[in-house]
């Protein structure tokens, strides 16, 4: 083989290991990018959570955790079951 056909085949492979590099680095990429749009999407719907106060000690929970009681077709949130007792009177809850 000449020297000129190496030279050319050099080249030739040379273009084509930066292709296929690229390639592969923009693959990597755009999985690595779409990854972290799910964990910020998993981070916004944790975040969006509703802080509820309880009416009877005025602590602030998060919605998903309260004990929840409709009440005179009204929703109230509480952070214990005494606090619920005490609200609704029951003989469990002191006042």
């Amino acid at each position: 083989m000449s020297p000129q056909r190496l030279v050319i085949l050099a080249l030739l492979l040379y273009i084509a290991w930066r292709l296929v590099r690229s390639l592969i680095r923009d693959t990597i990429t755009k999985k690595a990018k779409e990854l972290h749009q799910k964990e910020a999407d998993a981070e916004n719907a944790r975040v969006q959570d509703t802080l509820m106060e309880d009416p009877v000690c005025h602590t602030l929970i998060p919605q998903h955790q309260a004990i929840c009681l409709r009440h005179n077709g009204k929703k109230y949130y509480f952070c214990s079951d005494s606090c619920c007792d005490k609200f609704t009177g029951e003989p469990g809850g002191k006042e």
